[in-house]
């Protein structure tokens, strides 16, 4: 079985334990992957749809691994029974998501000592809420798949504050000053470049717009919508203005994590 480059950097991550538990399983390539190689005795393939569950169970059976691995449909790990699992794996999700379906289930989280993490987005939300729940990321890896930046964790039990800079580009990626993430870097200071070029160039025009219009008699200004039309226009430009303030703040973050700065 073929794994994508971002599944088979997930599957690396993966403990060697008893049982895990995959939560959006779809085809049930991970824990199919995870048994054959023997990282996992056993495993529970989880989906909250029909459809990508069906995939998963003819997976599980092409591979001859029935009596290894369960499937269950189950919302998030409502289908998980308490110390049921060492580890709980969450891929391709969302970052809210990711923290929602832990959140909601922390109860079933009692016997399980890692955690591995493979968010979508909002990575920082993810590696926030671990690190207020008792949760300390132990490894992390990024890939770079079809022109997408992929990071990735594992967690295991412990305390760990994060800073701002760790939480946004990961505490054991910076430490490593990881490759992927360094090309990552360098790729969104140069789009957050542009995007600070194309609000400076916003923000001159409304100067000048607004110029014009200190010109204009008091009828003129009646005629263009008088006080609403200028309370709109400071609005826009407050906003602007704090849209350059977070560019510059993440080009100053950039250029930290760049120079290896982890605090």
């Amino acid at each position: 079985m073929m794994l994508s480059e971002r599944l088979q950097a997930v599957c690396a991550l993966c403990p060697h334990v008893e049982c895990l538990v995959d939560i959006g399983t779809d085809h049930g390539y991970v824990p199919v992957t995870l048994v054959e190689e023997g990282i996992v005795n056993r495993a529970v393939a989880m989906d909250v749809r029909k459809g990508p569950l069906s995939r998963a169970a003819a997976s599980v059976r092409e591979a001859g691994l029935s009596d290894r691995i369960s499937l269950r449909l189950s919302d998030g790990l409502d289908g998980l029974q308490a110390g049921e699992a060492d580890v709980v794996l969450i891929a391709g999700m969302g970052g809210p998501l990711t923290v929602r379906i832990l959140a909601a289930g922390e109860e079933k989280l009692s016997g399980v000592k890692a955690l591995v993490l493979q968010p979508q987005s909002e990575i920082g939300d993810v590696r926030r809420y671990l690190s207020m729940h008792g949760w300390r990321i132990l490894r992390e890896n990024m890939v770079l798949e079809d022109g997408k930046y992929y990071p990735m964790m594992e967690a295991e039990r412990g305390q760990e504050p994060l800073s701002r800079l760790q939480l946004q580009y990961g505490p054991r990626l910076l430490e490593e000053r990881h490759p992927v993430l360094l090309q990552y870097l360098r790729h969104e200071e140069r789009t957050l470049l542009m995007v600070l070029k194309k609000l400076k160039e916003l923000e001159k025009t409304s100067d000048e717009d607004r110029s014009l219009e200190t010109t204009k008699s008091p009828q003129d200004a009646d005629k263009d919508g008088g006080r609403e039309k200028k309370e709109t226009e400071r609005a826009g430009a407050e906003r602007r203005a704090a849209r350059i303030a977070q560019v510059q703040m993440a080009l100053e973050l950039n250029k930290r994590a760049q120079g290896g700065d982890v605090r």
